[in-house]
Order: C-alpha cells, then sequence, then structure tokens
C-alpha cells in the first residue's frame, strides 16, 4: 500500500525499526539464560505471577486486529461495529473460569491438545489438532501481513521488507527465550500500547469535539449512526462467538493457563480483559473522527494510523509506529511459542519421540518455531485479501470449537461424537455462510451448528467421563 504522504520517511522508519528490532532480540537473549529445558521454555516454569500474566494476556489480545480493524469496524458498521469488536474482551472474561478448572483438572498439563486427546480420543484430537493450526497458522499470517501494510504506509519501507523484518525478530527472540522472553516483552509493550492509545484519544479530542464528530456522521453517513443497521447487529454476535472461539481453544491462552502460578489464572484473565475492553472502542471513534478532521482514509483499515498520523504529525506517526510494532510483536511472538509449543508436545513428543529428553524437546520447540515463522512469511509473500477477509476466513473453524471444549471441560455428558460432528459440519456450514452470505456471520453459524450436534449427542448419547483420566502427566 502506498500514499502519496509518507508521515515518515523510510530512513526513519527504519532506524525505528532497527532500534525495536534490537531491543526485542536483547531482551529475548538475555530472559533466554533461564530455560534450561522444555517446561521453562514453554511455560516459563509454571511460575508466573499477577502483574506479569494480567500483561501478557493483555498485549496478546491487543493485535493489529484491535488497532486495525476495530477502526474498519466502525467505519463500516457505525456505533455497532465498534462495540461489536469489543465483545471480544469476553473471550477473556469467560476463560477465568476455565483457566481455574484447567489447572485444577490437569495441574500438569502443557497443551490444549493435550486435553482433548485425553477427554475425547485421538480421532477427536487429530481434528481439533488441524483445525486449531490452521486457525494459529491464519491469525499469524493476518499480523505479518498487517506489519508489512502499516510499516508501508507509515514509512514508505516496502512491504516485503517490514513484514520480513518483524516476522525475523519475534523468530529470534521468542527461539531464545521462549514464553519467558515472550511474556516479559509482552509486560514492556503492553505499557507502552496503553499509554499510546491514551495519548491519541486525547490529541484527537484536542482537534474536534464528539459534537463535530456526530454531526459530521449524521451529515454524510447517517447509516454509522443507525442503531437497527442489520449487518452491524450480526456482527455484535458474529464478532462476540469468533472472540470465545479465538481464546477456548487456542493454545496461546491454555499456554497461559498452565504457566500462571496456582490461583492467578482467574485473576489475571478478568483484569486483562477489563483493561482490553475500552480499547477497541477507542480505537473505533478515532475512525470516526477522520471524516470531521477531513482526512481522506483510502482503506478502512487503515484509518487508526491515518488519523493519528494527521493529528499528531511526525510525532504521531512515531508514536503509532511504535504501538504498531509492539501490538503485533506481541501477538506473533505468542502465536509462535504456543504453536510450537503444540506440535512439539502433541505431535513430536506423543507420536514421533516419546523418549526424547526435556533438552531434546526444546530444541525441537526451537526448530519448530523457525519453520513456523519460514511457513508464515512464505504465505504472507503475496498479499492475500484484506486482513478482515484473511482473518474471518478461519471464523467457522473457531467458532465451531466453542462448545467441545466447554463441555469437555465441565460435563462429563459430553462425547467424542458430539465434538467431532460438531467441529466439522460446525465448520462446513459455517464456510458455506462465509461464501454465501458474508464474513459477518459464518463464526455465528459454525458455534450455532456445533452447539446443536454436541447438545444432541450428550442427549440422546450421553457418555460418563471419569475426569481423573486428565492426570496422564502427573509425577
Amino acid at each position: 500500500m502506498n500514499h502519496d504522504v509518507l508521515f515518515l520517511s523510510p530512513i526513519t522508519g527504519g532506524i525505528l525499526l532497527a532500534i525495536l528490532s534490537l531491543i526485542w532480540i536483547s531482551l529475548g537473549i538475555y530472559w533466554g539464560r533461564k530455560n534450561k529445558h522444555f517446561e521453562q521454555h514453554a511455560l516459563a516454569g509454571r511460575n508466573v505471577g499477577l502483574a506479569l500474566a494480567s500483561a501478557t494476556a493483555v498485549a496478546t489480545w491487543i493485535t493489529s486486529n484491535t488497532t486495525m480493524l476495530a477502526p474498519q469496524f466502525a467505519l463500516q458498521m457505525g456505533v455497532w461495529g465498534m462495540l461489536a469488536y469489543s465483545t471480544a474482551a469476553f473471550g477473556l472474561f469467560l476463560f477465568a473460569p476455565m483457566a481455574k478448572r484447567i489447572r485444577t483438572l490437569m495441574p500438569h498439563g502443557y497443551t490444549s491438545g493435550d486435553f482433548m486427546r485425553l477427554r475425547y480420543g485421538k480421532t477427536t484430537w487429530c481434528i481439533f489438532l488441524f483445525f486449531t493450526l490452521f486457525y494459529s497458522l491464519t491469525w499469524l499470517v493476518s499480523m505479518a501481513m498487517a506489519g508489512g501494510i502499516l510499516l508501508n504506509a507509515l514509512s514508505g519501507i516496502p512491504y516485503i521488507y517490514g513484514m520480513s523484518v518483524l516476522l525475523l525478530v519475534c523468530i529470534a527472540y521468542t527461539m531464545r527465550g521462549g514464553l519467558h522472553a515472550v511474556i516479559g516483552t509482552d509486560f514492556i509493550q503492553s505499557l507502552i500500547i496503553l499509554l499510546g492509545i491514551v495519548a491519541v484519544g486525547f490529541a484527537v479530542l484536542n482537534h474536534v469535539s464528539i459534537e463535530t464528530i456526530h454531526a459530521n456522521l449524521a451529515a454524510y453517513k447517517p447509516a454509522l449512526l443507525n442503531v437497527m443497521f442489520p449487518a452491524a447487529i450480526m456482527v455484535v454476535f458474529n464478532n462476540l462467538l469468533f472472540g470465545l472461539g479465538e481464546v477456548f481453544h487456542n493454545n496461546v491462552w491454555w499456554s497461559r493457563a498452565f504457566a500462571f502460578r496456582d490461583g492467578i489464572g482467574q485473576k489475571a484473565f478478568v483484569i486483562a480483559g477489563l483493561i482490553w475492553l475500552p480499547i477497541p472502542v477507542a480505537a473505533g471513534f478515532i475512525a470516526l473522527a477522520s471524516g470531521a478532521l477531513d482526512i481522506a482514509v483510502p482503506s478502512a483499515d487503515m484509518a487508526g494510523p491515518l488519523v493519528t498520523a494527521n493529528v499528531l504529525g511526525t510525532t504521531g506517526a512515531v508514536a503509532i509506529f511504535i504501538v504498531v510494532f509492539c501490538s503485533l510483536a506481541s501477538s506473533i511472538d505468542s502465536l509462535l511459542a504456543a504453536t510450537a509449543d503444540l506440535i512439539t508436545e502433541d505431535i513430536y513428543r506423543k507420536t514421533c519421540r516419546p523418549e526424547a529428553s526435556t533438552e531434546q524437546l526444546k530444541k525441537a520447540a526451537q526448530i519448530i518455531t523457525l519453520l513456523i515463522g519460514l511457513g508464515t512469511w512464505l504465505i504472507c509473500l503475496p498479499r492475500i485479501g484484506t486482513l478482515a477477509t484473511v482473518l474471518f476466513f478461519a471464523g467457522p473453524v473457531a467458532g465451531s470449537m466453542i462448545w467441545p471444549v466447554i463441555t469437555g471441560l465441565y460435563w462429563e455428558r459430553a462425547t467424542s461424537m458430539g465434538a467431532i460432528s460438531g467441529m466439522l459440519l460446525g465448520s462446513a456450514l459455517g464456510l458455506i455462510a462465509y461464501f454465501q452470505i458474508g464474513w459477518y456471520v459464518a463464526s455465528l453459524v459454525g458455534a450455532t451448528v456445533s452447539m446443536l450436534c454436541v447438545l444432541y449427542f450428550a442427549y440422546c448419547h450421553p457418555g460418563q467421563y471419569d475426569w481423573k483420566r486428565l492426570q496422564e502427566n502427573q509425577p
């Protein structure tokens, strides 16, 4: 994406990129000294305290989707679209009690795949692994794409260079430092992101009042103020379920449930949800101000960065450059680490080398991190679609896994047939809805169909699961 006016010169952008890259890689090397074996590399010794736990959850959930898609939702769907994105906070709120339950049932577990295999059996586990890895790769691709697009838009750094450097940096410090480095950098990144968003919000208010923004929308885009906008209302429910699906199944969050100190997980996810909740609203408000500020927005997903750079000039461009880098890095590193650990534990250890030592497992996790990063880079070389179309293509898959996970954790009647049919049929019909109706209903359809399948088998062909079977790794 090229713009006639760049807010930073390519040289300034390159210098900022080099400085940030050096900082994060150095921190990864520093924290990597603590990693002596696989459990320390994958789960940070299972001893993460409340402050770091809350910060890493917030930083991981503040992605490019928050800084780019939340404004896009506001410009395309209006007030409902802005609020719709904030419903993703309920993923963190509802995962809070689940994190406590996970630690109770599996105090020595490693991954979400461990749970699905022990709870539902190998067939369900294989389907789950395929789905969750597909989703994780989709999320990674959307993050890397966003990095290349934003760095190019702000400073003219070519898309391929920006995307490649961002991925390389995240791969380097994640390989070296594991979850220690991911959580440590997340803490710093979350502070930078929150301070940056607050500063931008006040700057926009200093340039234009809420009354002026409302008047401009009423005059030129009245549909955005319509509370009965049908598509926007569907987006609220679709995004809520998409957010639940994203969190409930993904090993990014399960690894944190296992890594947080006992008794910390529930508190940390609630705090993270409360901190994250207003951020999409603030980002959406910034986008809605673009018309009143007379700022041309060539692409809806660029509204936030362009408004910030126009309002604050070079200072704003530098600020948004740093905030964007941090928000992207905090999600990419988490996905790299959690996905590599899932493959290492569930495929390499459980299927290929059950006799592998903890040191061998750590080395395997590092190599797998590199391979995942390389695969993501290759997919991102030709830009494919917009961020929304890329990310929400995986929406039906994420939505279809909500009910197998919830019922599997709390209901002994839930069965493997319910989980299998729910994931397969929910994903299939959700993808049909994606292409035939639109991305804004795909997750809703996938989750609804999955729920009906899971409940049907639980009531008509109930199981009777023994929770003690989840204690596989009990020493």
